[in-house]
């Protein structure tokens, strides 16, 4: 599966080889640790590849005509891809630094377009009954499902074992 992070949107793609990379392309160690404090945002140079190949797919431009009008700009996925790929080889901050700025700014769109959302009212703190017991009827609803035999069971187990 691969997402185009700036507009949530999902497709499956034909590269297989997505789910046995790393989560990051750094690899934490003491080599590592002047490379500062963002580069964990960084994935493996092969998903910049993947993701600008989807992005440019027929699929994925049909996706973005009837979602926004227009195909969008992929090149973005491309030059992450190629500074990524120069700091694999070169191990350069300066070419790391390119695509941890693009993350910054992608994260920035994505935070950008929830804080717009004007459908939910944002909360700074919990509820202050946030605690309060569940309602009677719902306790009765509940007292014989799957989870609650499983938590019976479990806790039946767990007496039988402290005899």
């Amino acid at each position: 599966m691969v997402c185009l992070s700036v507009y949530n949107s999902c497709t499956t793609s034909s590269m297989s080889s997505s789910d046995d990379l790393p989560e990051t392309e750094i690899n934490f160690d003491e080599s590592t640790r002047h490379l500062g404090s963002n580069s964990w945002l960084v994935r493996p140079c092969e998903r910049y590849g993947q993701q600008y190949k989807d992005c440019k797919s027929m699929r994925a431009r049909v996706h973005q005509y009837f979602i926004f009008g227009h195909s969008i700009d992929c090149s973005q996925w491309s030059q992450d891809y190629e500074n990524c790929l120069k700091f694999r080889n070169s191990k350069k901050a300066e070419d790391l630094d390119k695509v941890i700025e693009s993350e910054m700014r992608r994260k920035e769109e994505r935070l950008e377009t929830m804080k717009a959302n004007d459908v939910w009212e944002y909360r700074s703190e919990p509820p202050t009954d946030w605690r309060k017991p569940l309602p009677d009827w719902f306790v009765q609803r509940n007292q014989f499902s799957l989870l609650s035999r499983k938590q019976k069971e479990r806790q039946n187990n767990t007496n039988v074992n402290k005899t």
